[in-house]
């Protein structure tokens, strides 16, 4: 009896139970449904007013947040393809400089942006003076050969600067007598203005003059002069474009204004050099140290070289000529210190630093082109190229005739019109007159047009035309000689030879000098800024063994060559 009354039990309270979880069932697919009609009822208001739609966002685009650096990479990809193909292809690298080539990537830019009815971009001033410029100088300036350098010093900088004044000062003076002869809107133009159009004009690209150069083979003397000059012209232009427009500002020009002006001149170049030593001589020190840290030896190599320019800049000095003087103190100390593998990407990262921001300044050149404002004068502009080809020609045969006095080996002819003819305008020419205030100067349109249409002369009719005419006046070429331990050191011979004679014949000349500060070095200065036991190798030892490590990795590459060549020979079937 008891057994059975608590089955009943259990099986009242079982039954119980499933009743319950009956109801529970019901009552969440009451509430199910009721859910899916409220979200019908939200579903269709949403869709009624778009505002109020609220979905996750998968995929989104905001190309405005990358516009700038999107479009400027951009445009080196597009510009280092072309550079590719350039190359790839003989025949026409042969014939054109590669300068026309980023001009006809420039105006392929500014034709596109036109059609698509954009904004061209703006060569802004810190743009140029603070980014884009820098690497051009301190490329040319770091890789500047030294001993050609100091063997040829007294003339480059003769033609660098008296020659840049005379062209600068001859050309403003026969522009503003072109212009109140002309008369009409020519006669707005003062003389301040035309002196100021001269130094820009008077700017000589060093990297287009270093590209033809290269690709024509000159000798060695040539190719120094011209480099040389092309390198230093770029500061002095600069510091009397600078100088020029503080007069522009100042509105009226006095006696007193002028003298400061020519002490102005001289204590922002010098200046310039003392910075640039200083940080030289800190970055050779400091590569002393970086044994145990050679991946932050090239960084060193960097920011040392861009402080100096930018501690120039701070006091109103010759950046460019920190730049030069920095990577000429440094380089031979620095590169006794640090690795070979950092010397490579020091190397190959300032020849791409380089070639990037020449190659954005020729697309501003291109976009500006195409896109304007241009104010054009056939007065002006054939003046303007008339006399840039007149006063260099007359300056060259002018300086090399004082010259050639004093020079041991004298420039021939040939030589004088190899000089006249090879400087080219470009980038440099092109960012000055772009960043003139148009308050100060109302002309200038008509400015950077002039400009415009020299640098094109100069870059496609003399670019083009310097190696046919090398090859019909049958210019000396270099001389394709490998370096021997048996050159360096009848080279090293002649040297002490000549010191020798010039102090026994009481004649203090160049050798005798450059002996004096040779003993200096070896005695004081390298001992100071070279680690370890090198500070005191002998320099033949150094040398040899430069060209024993030249010659391993040339070693290196070939066997490399060989080895891919043989497998994918072996791999065909």
């Amino acid at each position: 009896l008891l057994v059975s009354l608590e089955l009943k039990f259990c099986g009242f309270f079982v039954s119980e139970r499933e009743g319950l979880t009956v109801k529970m069932k019901m009552k969440m697919k009451v509430l199910l449904l009721l859910g899916c009609c409220c979200g019908l009822v939200c579903a269709g208001q949403n869709r009624s007013d778009p505002r109020d739609q609220r979905l996750f966002p998968v995929l989104s685009i905001n190309y405005d947040y990358v516009q700038m650096p999107f479009e400027v990479s951009l445009w080196i990809l597009l510009a280092s393809l072309m550079k590719l193909g350039f190359h790839l292809l003989p025949v026409l690298s042969g014939v054109v400089p590669e300068s026309c080539l980023l001009i006809v990537v420039g105006l392929l830019v500014g034709g596109l942006i036109r059609v698509m009815g954009k904004n061209p971009p703006v060569l802004d001033s810190q743009l140029f003076f603070l980014c884009l410029l820098p690497p051009i100088i301190l490329d040319a300036g770091y890789f500047l050969p030294i001993r050609p350098f100091t063997e040829n010093a007294g003339t480059i900088l003769t033609f660098a600067v008296l020659g840049t004044l005379w062209n600068v000062f001859f050309m403003g003076a026969v522009l503003y007598g072109a212009c109140r002869l002309e008369a009409g809107r020519l006669a707005s133009v003062d003389l301040l203005s035309c002196l100021l159009f001269g130094s820009i004009v008077s700017a000589v690209d060093p990297v287009a003059v270093l590209a033809v150069f290269e690709e024509i083979h000159i000798n060695e003397l040539l190719h120094i002069l011209v480099f040389g000059e092309s390198l230093l012209n770029d500061a002095v232009t600069v510091v009397l474009y600078h100088l020029f427009e503080e007069f522009a500002h100042a509105g009226e020009v006095t006696v007193g204004d002028v003298f400061l002006g020519v002490v102005c001149f001289f204590v922002v170049a010098l200046g310039g050099v003392m910075v640039g030593g200083v940080y030289g001589v800190l970055a050779a020190f400091t590569s002393r140290f970086t044994s145990h840290t050679r991946v932050i030896e090239p960084l060193f190599v960097f920011l040392y070289s861009y402080m100096a320019y930018l501690s120039a800049e701070v006091f109103h000095l010759s950046g460019i000529m920190a730049l030069i003087a920095c990577g000429v103190v440094m380089r031979p100390y620095v590169e006794a210190n640090i690795s070979h593998k950092s010397y490579t990407t020091i190397k190959y990262f300032l020849k791409m630093w380089s070639s990037v921001s020449e190659t954005l300044i020729f697309i501003f050149l291109g976009v500006s082109t195409v896109a304007g404002p241009h104010a054009w004068n056939w007065t002006f502009v054939s003046i303007t190229i008339v006399l840039c080809l007149l006063s260099r020609v007359l300056g060259v045969v002018g300086l090399t005739y004082i010259i050639n006095k004093y020079r041991m080996v004298k420039l021939s002819g040939k030589d004088q019109f190899i000089v006249a003819y090879g400087g080219l305008r470009g980038a440099i020419a092109f960012s000055l007159a772009f960043l003139l205030s148009s308050d100060d100067f109302p002309m200038k349109d008509m400015f950077l047009t002039a400009i415009i249409t020299v640098i094109f002369f100069t870059v496609f009719v003399q670019g083009m035309t310097i190696r046919p005419l090398v090859e019909l006046l049958a210019v000396k070429k270099k001389k394709k000689t490998k370096c021997s331990i048996n050159e360096e050191i009848h080279t090293q011979f002649l040297e002490h030879l000549l010191a020798g004679i010039e102090g026994v014949c009481g004649h203090y000349g160049h050798h005798h000098w450059r002996h004096k500060l040779d003993r200096f070095n070896k005695r004081y200065i390298r001992r100071c800024l070279i680690g370890g036991e090198r500070s005191q190798e002998p320099q033949l030892v150094s040398f040899y063994n430069k060209m024993e490590l030249k010659q391993a990795l040339m070693l290196l590459e070939s066997n490399s060559s060989a080895n891919l060549s043989t497998g994918d020979t072996a791999a065909a079937p």
